[in-house]
This record gives C-alpha cells, structure tokens and sequence, in this order.
C-alpha cells in the first residue's frame, strides 16, 4: 500500500529533511536521530523507487550524491508537516495515555 511507505517511520523524517531542497546523505543522518546507516540507504531506496526522491549522483570525486524531493511529494509536504507538528504537540499527552493505559492493564 502507497501509505504504508509514505508513513513509515522513517519516510516522514527523511522527506521532511528532505523538502528545503537537495541534502545529502550524511546530512539525512545527522537530522533523523536514531537511523542507522544501512536503513537510511534502505529507505532512500525504496523512497526513489516509489517515486518519491530523485536521486542525483555528479561526477565528483568522492561521488557527491544528492536527493530531492519529486514533485509528487511537495504536494504531500504541508500534509506532512502537519502531522508531525500534531505529534509534537501531543508527545507528553499521549506518554501520559500509555502510562495510564498501562498501569491499568498490568496486575
């Protein structure tokens, strides 16, 4: 399913990162905390395979490698950023739910 991609746990972070123009590999690592290395390339590649990034590669050595964001994905950009504003705001309600939640359901 096309929002299962889109909305994986990593995805939202990496196009997010993504949407003020070009960034490069080592920059999407330092701005997602917590990915590893082997699944960022994981899901930057299932992201260009969906259409979602484009990647660039220049004759540079090192090889510079840059992705961008197709036009596709602006369009789901304000959607985007929305959602995680919302998680943002809701982080501390919602820990609090699950510890409530939890503290009930444990005997």
């Amino acid at each position: 399913m096309v929002l299962d991609r889109v909305a994986g746990k990593w995805s939202i972070g990496i196009l997010i990162a993504a949407a003020h123009g070009p960034v490069r590999f080592t920059e999407l690592e330092r701005a997602i905390n917590g990915i590893s290395r082997r699944m960022l390339t994981l899901t930057l590649r299932r992201l260009e395979r969906d259409g979602h990034l484009v990647r660039t590669v220049y004759p540079t050595v090192p090889p510079k490698v840059e992705y961008s964001l197709t036009p596709m994905v602006r369009e789901l950009h304000a959607s985007l950023t929305g959602l995680v504003g919302w998680a943002e705001r809701h982080r501390s309600a919602i820990a609090e739910a699950r510890a409530a939640y939890d503290s009930a359901v444990e005997p």
